[in-house]
């Protein structure tokens, strides 16, 4: 729980920082993108920190997509 807060709190100091600036200038888009990265990022924390759940590495899908591809491939070039 503790750990939960502490992600909480250093998001919120990130927005404090960060959002005034953007909106001043009228960025929206820039504004939008900024939110959606840090929520992901703030969701991936806290899953990773708060609930010591472990996160699967993009690699892996990668080696699950491509493996099958390359034997196939491998096993035509023999």
């Amino acid at each position: 729980m503790i750990k939960t807060m502490g992600i909480f709190l250093i998001a919120a100091v990130i927005l404090w920082i960060e959002v005034p600036p953007l909106l001043e200038k009228k960025y929206k888009k820039e504004l939008l993108v900024f939110l959606i990265l840090l929520a992901i990022g703030v969701g991936l924390s806290i899953t990773l920190f708060g609930f010591e759940k472990s996160i699967p590495n993009p690699f892996d899908l990668l080696t699950f997509i491509f493996k099958p591809l390359n034997d196939l491939i491998s096993l035509l070039l023999k």
